[in-house]
């Protein structure tokens, strides 16, 4: 039983392995064998429009590598001479990772009141499907059926699954949104990147998709924007010249590692500043998670910059339009109090990322990164501020 906290803990960052069903139970059946699996060299891969993918190594999850298995490693680096993969202190998947009765039980045991659960394979999924917009939503749909189907969205008020909409097509991602909430939604995930669609890519945060934005503020929907498969791979392959997809818990080439950083997450937040989104819809709140918190002072201070030579082009100072809708996640291993005295404690939030590797073992040690901070500030961060934007109802 891991210690408890004196007040309720909302942990932001949790996550689900899919059953081998997730993305083909409900494929209509003109688009079976879209996404399937096959045997490979004596293991079980997952076939995508007739390619098999490396995104998962094992997208089975037979085999997992332990909760919190690299924890040491993003805090302090690794072992000398050893690589991620080398850390990954492989176990057999449990229950509590496939199933929501357990998944309580185990909350219970780590001593977390509630959490979101998001998919893991399913990250794959749209930019494999860019090039075709109606497929990309008939995909996402059939994970989302299978994700009710078998957690629901909302799960006996504290465990709440969370359904992926995607906006190539804005009618029907409007639909989906309806779908989802009808059937108890209180959060989407969107993935932070350009939206594929038939006329190329472009900016979630475009007029275009203004409709949509104001479906979601009416409805009162938490977006959740994870770290995902955003496409940025293709710029890395440029630079490197090679081909390949990204490979979510493979080791980083140095220039990878490098260049990379938080590029995806970086030009989200600030494209839903500088193209005027949250400004037209100023109850738009957005969370980013497991996307650290290191990118957060330098957009900032970009932002203060590009405001200084163009104010007369903004209709409000950009900083204080991403302090008023954002919230962050900041890793464990990252500086929470430092990020906590530029945003304030109400915009941050606590996350373990359990029971991924990169996470935390204990998810409730994250509290010990806060010491210093007042009472009031720990309860905001550990689960005061998630539980006030869902309006769970419960005192903090």
């Amino acid at each position: 039983m891991a210690r408890r906290l004196d007040f309720p803990v909302f942990d932001v960052d949790n996550h689900l392995y899919e059953t081998t069903e997730a993305l083909t139970k409900f494929l209509p059946d003109q688009y079976k064998g879209v996404i399937d699996y096959v045997e490979y060299k004596g293991r079980t891969k997952i076939l995508v429009r007739g390619q098999i993918s490396n995104y998962i190594p094992n997208p089975t999850f037979s085999v997992v590598g332990s909760p919190g298995a690299q924890e040491d490693y993003f805090k302090s680096g690794a072992p000398e001479g050893a690589s991620r993969k080398d850390i990954m202190k492989p176990m057999r998947a449990i229950p509590a990772f496939f199933e929501p009765g357990p998944r309580l039980e185990l909350l219970d045991e780590l001593g977390i009141d509630f959490c979101p659960i998001y998919p893991t394979l399913a990250s794959l999924i749209e930019e494999r499907f860019r090039d075709d917009p109606d497929l990309t939503h008939i995909v996402i749909h059939a994970l989302n059926e299978w994700l009710h189907e078998h957690w629901t969205f909302n799960y006996e008020g504290r465990l709440f699954p969370v359904p992926i909409i995607t906006l190539p097509v804005v009618d029907k991602a409007i639909a989906e949104l309806e779908w989802v909430v009808e059937r108890g939604a209180k959060m989407v995930l969107i993935r932070p990147a350009p939206v594929p669609g038939y006329r190329g890519p472009r900016s979630f945060a475009l007029p275009e998709f203004d409709p949509f934005w104001e479906a979601v503020v009416d409805k009162g929907v938490l977006v959740m924007m994870h770290a995902s498969d955003s496409g940025y791979q293709r710029y890395l392959n440029e630079w490197e010249g090679r081909q390949g997809e990204m490979e979510a818990f493979g080791d980083l080439g140095l220039f990878q590692a490098a260049a990379m950083g938080h590029r995806a997450v970086e030009d989200a937040a600030i494209s839903f500043i500088a193209h005027g989104c949250m400004s037209r819809h100023l109850d738009l709140r957005v969370v980013f998670v497991e996307n650290g918190s290191e990118w957060v002072r330098p957009v900032l201070h970009q932002l203060e910059r590009v405001f200084e030579r163009t104010r007369g082009r903004w209709p409000e100072h950009p900083v204080e339009v991403f302090k008023r809708q954002m919230w962050i996640h900041p890793f464990h291993e990252e500086d929470p109090v430092g990020l906590i005295k530029v945003l304030g404690a109400d915009h941050v939030v606590f996350g373990s990322d359990y029971p991924h590797v990169e996470g935390m073992s204990d998810p409730l040690s994250y509290v010990d990164e806060l010491e210093g901070l007042p009472e009031e500030d720990v309860r905001k961060v550990m689960g005061g501020n998630m539980i006030d934007l869902l309006g769970l109802g419960v005192t903090v």
